[in-house]
């Protein structure tokens, strides 16, 4: 193939985020990467790059669609960049994406595990099976659109980006993946705007006036803020005003009818030439600058710029996964318990509004949450003290530079960062912890391999890998990984046993509860307790003495045994063939 040509292909797989592999029968099979298409479409394209034995296209049409594909829900699916995979029924969307997850984590790995450890782990039994969305619709609490023509010189737009174009603007009326009351604010805003022969803010001369529309809903207390986002240049020959512009805007929004509650409306400046919304001053035009959201029982308080996930009802699964992966780390030594053992001092890095740290604190002394964004530290305290958690502290600044100043040294620590990972130094800082377990949650699995890599060569293995969907027709997938340092030269080494010239007669009968235990310890590294043991060797069938380690009344508890332990004891009782 050759730069500038045009060539036709059919795709044969797609890699994270959306990159189809094509390939071209003419060529010999020489295989082409190209946006925006997916698996089993036949597709026309241009040579953008050829450079040793790569090849790079752009997508110019489609001549046969996917046999996987449906017609999308979405009229704006054909010109919107916003979602790629909508055409896909979502069990086929939830297949690609786990396929991608598996494709970037399983090399990484298995480069970082020895040969004996290979032998020993099955790498796909640490994935789980990923979780769906609540939600395929009407899912998100948060929407930049941005103000823009659809061609050069044309009318007002307000929407999304066009599929493949940095400057050209689709207005999304009817987007699939808001409510309506996102829409009836996104119509309404343009409209006014257009009649007043408003400007927008031209990217390649660095003049006009309108930017972006922020919106942002809670999914459970249904509350919005609304922000608009300007320069500073509103024109002089004008015909209103920027206060009487603004103002009559305002009340146009609060005239809409909606099944949410609009608690703010405000005004933005940002001056900036980046192509994202900056806060350099913001002015209240009504009611507050934040809104309130419920996640598991817990309030916060989001501003406009704080990390909030985007998906509430999949943050919920999301969050719910976290506390379960806690409660796997926790459980050690002779008996099952949630409890972070040590000093019991959690890290919650890249903090955000706090909802990791604060859904933590029942299990911790201490919670230290970093955060770079300052509002959103000052919103994580105040949702800390209006939740009545005075065990939680947030501090503002780069994960880089604060972790020197704090005194109080982790047990465990949660990694929530943004979608680019973590700066490699600030890694370097958090490995050197040397904590027992790390939690990590990323919406990125490319930074999240190459992130997992540096953990992995400092000591530290994966026990569980869970991915979640909360951006369903989209490309996006968000990862959680539960990473263990343990003991890492017992699990080195390879431990074999021979029954041969071994009196096997007392294990016919049964192996006692040191004999069961200091196999488990043998094998997996990690201890059980009497109870534990109990309770499997009850559920299949092998009756202890009448009140060996039974509950004492109907209405007392026990300690339930993991899933990860109740495994190994099957498995020594099986090898002491119990069962």
């Amino acid at each position: 193939m050759k730069k500038g040509q045009e060539y036709t292909g059919c795709v044969e797989s797609i890699r994270f985020p959306n990159k189809a592999i094509v390939r071209v029968a003419e060529e010999d099979g020489e295989r082409c990467t190209v946006k925006n298409a997916i698996p089993g479409q036949k597709i026309r394209f241009r040579v953008t790059k050829k450079r040793g034995g790569s090849c790079e296209g752009s997508l110019l049409e489609i001549i046969e669609r996917s046999p996987e594909e449906t017609v999308s829900a979405c009229r704006h699916f054909d010109s919107c960049g916003g979602c790629s995979y909508q055409t896909l029924p979502y069990e086929e969307q939830l297949k690609i994406k786990e396929g991608q997850v598996h494709a970037l984590l399983e090399p990484v790995i298995r480069q970082g595990m020895s040969n004996d450890q290979e032998e020993q782990v099955d790498i796909k039994s640490l994935f789980e099976p990923i979780v769906p969305s609540p939600q395929q619709f009407e899912y998100r609490n948060k929407m930049e659109f941005s103000f823009g023509d659809a061609s050069y010189g044309g009318v007002l737009e307000l929407g999304l980006h066009k599929r493949g174009s940095f400057y050209d603007i689709v207005t999304v009326k009817d987007c699939r993946i808001v409510d309506d009351d996102f829409k009836k604010i996104l119509s309404e805003t343009l409209a006014y705007f257009r009649g007043k022969e408003t400007p927008y803010y031209h990217k390649r001369t660095h003049e006009g006036f309108l930017r972006f529309l922020l919106i942002r809903k809670a999914a459970k207390t249904g509350q919005i803020l609304v922000d608009l986002v300007t320069t500073s240049q509103l024109p002089a020959d004008t015909i209103c005003t920027e206060v009487s512009l603004l103002d009559d805007w305002k009340e146009t929004i609060l005239g809409l009818k909606l099944s949410g509650t609009i608690t703010g409306i405000i005004h933005t400046v940002d001056d900036r030439l980046a192509d994202i919304v900056a806060d350099d001053h913001t002015e209240i035009l009504y009611g507050s600058d934040f809104f309130h959201e419920e996640v598991l029982g817990l309030k916060f308080k989001i501003t406009p710029f704080s990390f909030f996930q985007t998906n509430t009802l999949s943050a919920e699964v999301l969050y719910s996964k976290v506390r379960e992966y806690v409660g796997i780390a926790c459980r050690s030594n002779e008996r099952d318990t949630t409890e972070i053992p040590g000093n019991k001092v959690v890290y919650d890095l890249y903090s955000g509004t706090g909802t990791i740290g604060q859904l933590m604190s029942t299990v911790a002394n201490k919670v230290i949450g970093v955060e770079i964004v300052e509002e959103a530290v000052k919103a994580a305290n105040e949702n800390a003290e209006v939740n009545g958690l005075h065990n939680c502290q947030f501090i503002s600044g780069d994960v880089l530079k604060v972790l020197d100043g704090i005194t109080d040294k982790p047990d465990m620590i949660i990694l929530d960062p943004p979608r680019d990972g973590i700066n490699p130094k600030a890694l370097a800082k958090i490995v050197d912890y040397g904590v027992e377990n790390m939690i990590y949650i990323s919406c990125k699995p490319t930074s999240l391999a190459r992130d997992i890599e540096y953990i992995m060569a400092n000591g530290y293995r994966p026990v569980k890998i869970c991915p979640i969907d909360q951006f369903p027709g989209t490309v996006h997938v968000e990862t959680v990984v539960l990473l263990s340092k343990g003991d890492i030269k017992s699990r080195k080494v390879r431990v074999e046993f021979s029954l041969e010239d071994m009196d096997t007669s007392g294990f016919q009968q049964g192996a006692t509860y040191d004999a069961i235990r200091d196999w488990i310890m043998e094998k997996y590294g990690f201890r059980v307790s009497n109870l534990s043991i109990a309770q499997v060797k009850r559920k299949h069938g092998i009756i202890e003495r009448d009140n060996y380690n039974k509950r004492k009344s109907p209405d007392s508890k026990q300690p339930g045994t993991s899933e990860m332990r109740g495994k190994a004891i099957e498995d020594a009782l099986r090898y002491f063939r119990m069962t």
